[in-house]
């Protein structure tokens, strides 16, 4: 199909159909940005702020790994990541020593509920570290291309100025919509290129500064763990409405279980069994045991990413029998309704069959 047709011509890429890389830019050091299309010339439907799993072909087998989208549903024709590596990561260093235009790689969703559209507000209040902008950028690049003015305070933290992601591209919005308010703080200046802005570790006096009118704002952060906990002890001293405030990890947060009987517990004496329906196996296995070991042992794959509950890479259907699932928002109510589980934190309960 001809890259210029017109979109009514075209279907939703799903995740049945391989990606395509088209591009791989630098963004700062150990940084990039991937861009992908559907072969078919599919367009690509999410909501801005949500996250990809990609398969990635590391060395002694495939990984399964989340990265937010960075680009905007509002540009349906591609879809791009931006992955930055740190100290031992392995699939993001695979994909910067290796991935280029040409090469397809399998991905499952698009997936997550860490969007503005989720939230519906008059102003908001953008607050990221280092790649957690990349959701922001998302949600940003979203409302930028509404042709509307947003009323959006964007705050990114970074360790210098050459190590902000994206700082040309939301400058040279910033610069047509005066609705796009930037903040920048780094922790120390780059040589030789005096730095006049923001400069330690955000607080509340910095908050106040950026954002006077931050208690009527919807605030989404972003970033390691330590940064979203600091942010969200700061706002919370200044009494800010929690209900409010909405954050995306892709570290363990504190755990939602799934409502069962007091009697459907997994007990740790108790032999389970699993059935595989599609395979025609079956395996025995502890109560205790996560339906993806079990998996895995029987010498079965599952895809999975973050193995806790939040990318939801993981999900599939069970047939048959009780399961014990605490999970961390990687699944919908739906989706529970229709039969669905995710394996990396759903202990089998007796016997149960999935469809695997």
């Amino acid at each position: 199909m001809n890259d210029l047709s017109p979109l009514r011509a075209r279907a939703i890429w799903r995740d049945d159909e391989m990606l395509e890389c088209v591009s791989v830019i630098p963004e700062v050091p150990n940084c990039a940005t991937f861009t992908f299309r559907a072969p078919s010339g599919a367009l690509f439907d999410f909501q801005p702020g949500q996250f990809l799993t990609l398969e990635v072909p590391v060395a002694g087998g495939a990984v399964h790994r989340t990265w937010t989208i960075s680009s905007s549903p509002s540009r349906p024709r591609s879809l791009s990541i931006t992955a930055k590596a740190q100290d031992g990561s392995l699939a993001t260093r695979w994909l910067l020593d290796n991935l280029r235009p040409g090469m397809r790689l399998r991905a499952i969703g698009p997936a997550g509920r860490f969007s503005h559209l989720e939230h519906p507000a008059e102003k908001y209040l953008f607050i990221s570290a280092g790649s957690g902008i990349t959701p922001m950028m998302s949600m940003t690049t979203y409302m930028f291309d509404l042709g509307a003015e947003p009323d959006v305070v964007f705050v990114n933290c970074a360790r210098a100025p050459s190590e902000i992601i994206f700082r040309e591209r939301l400058e040279h919005m910033a610069s047509r919509v005066p609705g796009i308010d930037l903040k920048w703080v780094i922790e120390t200046p780059d040589r030789y290129h005096p730095w006049t802005g923001y400069q330690g570790r955000f607080n509340q006096l910095m908050l106040g500064l950026m954002a006077p009118d931050y208690l009527e704002r919807e605030v989404f952060c972003c970033g390691p763990e330590p940064f979203m906990t600091a942010v969200r002890e700061a706002l919370a001293g200044l009494g800010f409405d929690m209900e409010r405030y909405h954050q995306e990890s892709f570290s363990a947060p504190a755990a939602t279980e799934l409502p069962l009987p007091e009697d459907v517990t997994p007990d740790e004496a108790a032999q389970a069994e699993i059935v595989f329906a599609a395979s025609g196996k079956r395996t025995a296995c502890a109560e205790t045991d996560t339906i993806l070991a079990a998996t895995r042992a029987a010498g079965l794959n599952i895809p999975s990413g973050c193995t806790f509950g939040v990318c939801g890479t993981c999900r599939i259907r069970k047939l048959e029998g009780e399961v014990h699932m605490v999970h961390n928002g990687g699944i919908s109510e739906d989706d529970i309704a229709d039969g669905y589980i995710l394996a990396c934190c759903s202990h089998p309960i007796g016997s149960v069959t999935v469809e695997v």
